[in-house]
């Protein structure tokens, strides 16, 4: 064939090409990721031409400038951030990590019995044990001053919760990790459902643990509107209002209404609340952008190190490495892998 038929080819073909020329498994879906997040262009197909996926072309002079254009797993952003995609197991790829050298630790590992076609899935008895060796290599990892946030649910099943995420809490702590805080992920589009004992999930665990009880936290970063209630409940204040009024109940807590004036924000919640909907539509499990960017604005700074060990299809370091962050992911789906190297921008987006 001429070299210029071959310029052109159906996501299958490109598919083909790609696994002989990386020496992987690199499936139609990859291919049609990169079209999907604009990394290749894509071609109408001409008339008369037998097409796959859409009847789309591809070209494999831009696949071989985007393949090129990673360096092994690492793909140097700037002169100053990086961003490193990790294939293989975090269990064990985590043993190669520096000690003391992230800066904050945010990610979802698979649940208890849950995304089995993807990965495997974890019996609740078994969750524990199964997630100690990846903790205790967080552990080492994680600087002193740095956070880990861990977001996870547990199931209901046969009219009861299940509780292997009180387990792993307690056992994480005996590990020898705090338990510092917990925030709650409300889930403003859950879907709807009726069940005979309860109400819907619109809920997730973001449990965060640090090494020390000094850690770095920019609270300034994440301040909130100060509402609407500020319009009428400060206006005209009492004697009572503009002294610290101490609590009835003796719990010690009290308040000076006062100190509210002439402010437009304040610190938020530990409630957070963000819509499940997200860019990405092709990982079972993915968390919306929002979701890690808030917490690497609470807990890092610019050029800080972010990991995310059950990386998915990417989400954690594209915020990453928007926000200006380094980061390291590590995800043991080849296939999404290549769906989280899609999704980062070219060098050039960032010079």
């Amino acid at each position: 064939m001429k070299t210029e038929q071959l310029e052109l080819m159906t996501v299958k073909e490109a598919g083909a090409w790609a696994s002989h020329f990386l020496k992987r498994e690199i499936g139609a879906s990859n291919i049609s990721y990169l079209v999907q997040y604009g990394k290749i262009k894509k071609y109408a197909l001409p008339a008369g031409r037998q097409g796959d996926n859409g009847s789309i072309l591809v070209s494999i002079k831009d696949l071989k400038n985007y393949y090129n254009s990673f360096h092994g797993d690492q793909k140097s952003i700037s002169g100053n951030i990086q961003t490193k995609i990790l294939s293989g197991d975090c269990k064990n790829v985590l043993k190669a990590l520096n000690t003391n050298s992230i800066d904050l630790i945010v990610t979802s590992p698979p649940y208890a019995d849950r995304r089995k076609n993807t990965y495997g899935g974890i019996n609740p008895d078994k969750y524990v044990e199964w997630f100690l060796p990846i903790s205790e290599q967080l552990l080492r990892v994680l600087k002193s001053t740095g956070t880990f946030i861990l977001n996870i649910k547990e199931k209901a099943e046969n009219g009861e919760r299940d509780t292997y995420v009180i387990e792993l809490i307690l056992a994480l702590r005996k590990q020898g990790w705090l338990w510092t805080e917990e925030f709650i992920w409300h889930e403003k589009n859950c879907y709807p459902g009726k069940w005979p004992n309860r109400f819907r999930d619109s809920w997730e665990r973001l449990s965060q643990f640090n090494k020390t009880k000094k850690f770095n936290m920019y609270q300034d970063e994440v301040m909130v509107p100060v509402g609407n209630w500020a319009n009428g409940r400060l206006k005209n204040l009492s004697a009572t209002d503009k002294t610290r009024d101490t609590s009835k109940n003796g719990s010690g807590f009290g308040k000076n209404v006062s100190n509210w004036l002439n402010r437009d924000k304040v610190y938020p919640t530990n409630v957070l609340s963000f819509a499940t909907v997200c860019s990405n539509k092709n990982h079972s499990a993915a968390f919306p952008d929002e979701l890690p960017e808030w917490f690497m604005k609470l807990f890092t700074k610019k050029y800080d190190w972010v990991l995310d060990p059950f990386l998915g299809s990417g989400t954690t370091v594209e915020a990453a490495q928007r926000m200006g962050r380094n980061s390291i992911g590590i995800e043991i789906m080849p296939e999404y892998v290549e769906m989280a190297k899609a999704r980062l921008k070219p060098v050039g987006d960032y010079i």
